[in-house]
């Protein structure tokens, strides 16, 4: 796959039930992302759950932005 055809697959319309994956994914990266940025000293445990959550938020939302309908 070369870089164009990436740019086209993520043009095309998303099944519904990837885009409610795809928001699901962003709000988990967000909540990861304001544990992390918490001004006050959090435990380590919830510091790294944080950033898993910032992980696997972000690439759940890759994931199903690439998803396209078979036409």
């Amino acid at each position: 796959m070369n870089l164009n055809e990436v740019k086209d697959r993520i043009a095309k319309p998303t099944p519904p039930f990837f885009r409610q994956l795809r928001t699901i994914g962003l709000a988990l990266a967000g909540v990861g992302a304001a544990i992390l940025a918490a001004p006050v000293s959090l435990p380590a445990v919830l510091v790294t759950a944080a950033g898993y959550l910032v992980t696997g938020g972000a690439v759940l939302s890759a994931v199903s932005q690439a998803t396209v309908k078979d036409e």
